[in-house]
């Protein structure tokens, strides 16, 4: 109790004496004040005020579901036991958090339409002032590691409960230390979009539906069985389960919670459902295809597929593997059978917030819907969503939900009718789609530019990679001496922004082991979170060597740590094309002009290094555009206070051939092929085998990628002939398609077609016609009909005569 007096009154002591003079970060939080600094650098810097770390809170854990419900400690902040805590999450929402026994504050996060870094405010007086900032990253629950989660144990059961032959009792579990509570209660929730669609009263809704248990223990699993909903609650299709604690009122909001990934709730539809789950489907896949004849065509604004798997893993840029069919994991592929891989375009269409799936074969081979259930589909809500989120369509993960997983539901798995579904969701093909080129910066430091001049350039300072006015791109980059014996740099820290994005800097950590992220000079963990939406660019590093950043433009910008030293990668859409400058040349299909010094003159003589030296150093930035962090004293020393180009470091031009060298031999034997004078000059120069090894991968890799990207020709699917087949799903230039009639009909046109050099198909088009047989059996058919016809009319008029002359004859006699 005492430790927890003194440390109130020290902060409380701390905050007057920093109040007085006026140097405080209480709503100071990313400033540079008079005396002390309240940005993110202090730290490293040691300028910050006494106060820092009480007002500018850092939390753990720093991310957690969309859905809310994350208990988050507020590090190294004090608190009273008596405070009322209030965290408000983007100045507008409000959870209620707590003080607990320790005197650690709390947080909860709230239920967020939107994902990437929220800011947030801490009230310690029930809401009266906050005086206290921090960000909190919301995840899509796609995204999220399964240990923050409650799962559904067997998954595709609940969400094919009632139909044939699926039923019996659920099971789900979770990590009990997700809910602090001895007793939880088990709720569903449900989400559903209400207004018309893209228009202003179009919003979600995200609603307690009712109690599955009540008072449960909390043992981490829960198990019943279903029943259809009463009161009108089977009409939501679509939800969540919570597990919460018992203390809480029912469906109270922004409570700690474990939830369970958004599914169909198939397990709670009405009787109907259970008693004909297909009939029932298709009456909602028919309302669902008289709605989509309704809205607006989303297709035509969304991004072609690249034409090939190696195209599609290459173009980071612009695509990102699926989760849901990754061929790193195994390739489980639930709703694409038959694909290997499937990738979804990062960037969400302008106007309607599309999406777009790209599958692909074990061949390589897009797979398109007009030839398998297991084809690529388009989405009229991107499954991330896409900014500015909050509404739909372009609600993360939600929106996507409604308007194309629940359909494909009702059409293809719930019910046979994929047809229906397949009209509005085609695949694209890949005719209309653009590789984007490529350019490369490795070893010490070696450039390759986008229309493949290679030369290298060892100036120390900052320099301009990559710039685009028009596009609003620029990509800088910082170079250090190999070592402090060696006349040699490398690149240890790249830094980006395009038009008001976060600035996003990559930059080699102490002791070349890996990597570090800075997004706005502040120092990124990926200890939770692989994958971030970031202000204008998205943001993945699955491993501390690799880090992907990629921006609403399609350019996308590769970072690999290899052996101490930085590759880095830039793809650039063909949009870019005739924008660029800087060290990676200009993109335009034009090498000629790729050397063009700052001022706008050409290289004269690409192999006179003294000349490219110059070259190189006339990129240098200037002071004002600098995006780099310089949050130590040698960064200031080195490259913020000092000129950005180093007149006074000359490296080694040439590299010197003395067979006397100790390291001559392994250059012999490590080096050798195309862009061995990269490898030989970083081992003979840079003095390392290890760097002159990694030079070597990062040059075979960077070709690798090129033949990738290589543009492949498509001629378009081609559709069987009618009461006919095809044999060959692949449309590229050099594959043949074999066409053949069924029984009973002769082919015309051609049997084979060939996709040509020019995009079109060989030969003529393709029809089946019936045979002369088939004709002369339809024709007989049709005359022995006919026959049979006259002879039964011929025998109904005999009939009817005589039974008129019999009925005469009677008459006769009666009279």
């Amino acid at each position: 109790m005492m430790g927890r007096f003194t440390a109130v009154i020290v902060a409380l002591l701390f905050s007057c004496i920093s109040s007085t003079s006026g140097q405080t970060c209480e709503k100071n939080c990313g400033k540079n004040l008079d005396t002390c600094s309240c940005h993110t650098t202090c730290t490293s810097l040691a300028n910050c005020c006494p106060d820092y770390k009480e007002y500018c809170v850092d939390i753990s854990p720093y991310s957690g579901s969309v859905f809310g419900g994350t208990d988050f400690i507020i590090l190294d902040a004090s608190f009273e036991t008596a405070s009322e805590i209030v965290c408000r999450f983007n100045d507008k929402i409000n959870t209620v958090g707590y003080v607990d026994d320790g005197g650690t504050g709390h947080c909860i996060s709230p239920l967020l339409y939107e994902t990437g870094w929220i800011p947030f405010e801490i009230s310690s007086d029930n809401g009266t002032t906050f005086t206290r900032a921090g960000a909190w990253l919301s995840v899509h629950t796609g995204k999220l590691d399964s240990k923050f989660k409650a799962i559904l144990d067997n998954s595709t059961k609940w969400q094919y409960y009632g139909t044939p032959n699926v039923g019996g009792g659920l099971e789900m579990t979770w990590n009990t230390s997700l809910v602090r509570a001895e007793k939880v209660n088990i709720e569903l929730w449900g989400y559903r979009e209400t207004g018309d669609a893209y228009t202003e009263s179009w919003l979600g809704e995200w609603k307690y539906l009712y109690s599955l248990a009540k008072d449960h223990p909390n043992n981490g699993s829960f198990s019943f069985l279903p029943k259809p909903a009463e009161n009108g609650f089977s009409s939501w299709e679509l939800g969540s389960v919570r597990v919460s604690s018992s203390n809480h009122s029912d469906g109270m909001w922004n409570v700690q919670a474990a939830w369970t990934e958004d599914h169909a709730l198939a397990w709670h539809l009405e009787e109907n459902f259970r008693k004909d789950s297909a009939g029932w489907g298709l009456e909602k896949c028919l309302a669902w295809d008289k709605l989509e004849n309704q809205l607006p065509n989303f297709l035509s604004e969304i991004i072609d597929c690249p034409c090939t798997l190696a195209q599609a893993r290459a173009d980071t840029g612009r695509f990102h593997t699926d989760y849901g069919c990754d061929i790193e994991k195994g390739s489980v592929c639930t709703y694409h059978p038959g694909s290997v891989h499937c990738v979804r375009a990062v960037q969400a269409s302008p106007k309607y917030g599309a999406g777009q799936q790209c599958c692909y074969d074990s061949t390589g081979a897009q797979v398109l819907t007009a030839d398998s259930i297991g084809g690529s589909t388009p989405d009229r809500a991107h499954d991330w969503g896409s900014p500015p989120y909050k509404k739909p369509p372009r609600i993360p993960g939600l929106s996507h939900w409604i308007y194309d997983v629940l359909s494909f539901y009702y059409c293809c798995l719930w019910s046979d009718n994929c047809h229906y579904y397949f009209k509005h969701r085609p695949s694209s093909d890949c005719r209309r789609y653009k590789s984007p080129e490529s350019a490369v910066v490795f070893g010490d430091p070696h450039f390759i530019t986008f229309d493949g001049t290679s030369y290298s350039f060892n100036g120390k300072g900052e320099y301009t990679l990559v710039e685009s006015v028009e596009k609003q791109l620029t990509i800088q980059g910082r170079t250090e001496p190999v070592t402090e014996t060696t006349n040699a740099t490398k690149l240890s820290s790249v830094a980006m922004r395009e038009a008001s994005s976060d600035i996003i800097e990559v930059r080699l950590v102490s002791g070349n082991s890996g990597l570090e992220v800075l997004l706005n000079q502040k120092t990124l963990s990926f200890t939770e979170q692989t994958w971030m939406d970031l202000n204008g660019a998205f943001l993945f590093s699955p491993t501390s060597t690799n880090v992907t950043v990629m921006f609403p433009s399609g350019a996308g910008v590769e970072v690999r740590q290899r052996e101490g030293t930085m590759t880095t990668t830039v793809l650039l859409p063909e949009d870019f094309k005739d924008t660029t400058l800087g060290l990676l040349g200009k993109m335009n299909g034009d090498a000629k002009d790729d050397l063009a010094f700052s001022n706008g003159s050409i290289v004269q003589d690409s192999s006179n290094p003294e000349e490219l030296f110059s070259f190189g150093a006339s990129w240098a930035i200037a002071n004002v555009s600098a995006l780099f962090t310089y949050d130590s004293e040698y960064l200031l020393e080195t490259y913020y206070d000092a000129p950005r180009h180093d007149t006074s470091f000359i490296p080694v031009f040439l590299v010197p051939e003395s067979p006397d060298d100790p390291l001559a031999n392994q250059a012999a034997t490590i080096c050798s092929g195309e862009g061995s004078q990269f490898c030989r000059y970083d081992i003979l120069v840079g003095r390392s085998p290890g760097i002159g090894n990694a030079t070597r991968i990062s040059f075979q890799s960077h070709v690798s990628l090129v033949e990738d990207l290589k543009p492949v020709l498509s001629c378009g699917w081609l559709s069987p002939p009618d009461n006919g087949k095809k044999e060959g799903t692949t449309y590229l230039q050099g594959a043949k398609v074999r066409l053949s009639c069924n029984e009973g009909y002769n082919l015309k046109g051609s049997a084979e077609r060939l996709c040509q050099a020019d995009g079109q198909w060989s030969g003529e088009e393709t029809r089946c016609v019936a045979s002369s047989n088939t004709a002369g059996i339809v024709a007989g058919s049709v005359i022995g009909a006919l026959t049979l016809i006259v002879i039964i009319t011929v025998i109904v008029l005999h009939s009817r005569k005589r039974k008129r002359k019999d009925e005469h004859s009677a008459e006769t006699e009666s009279h």
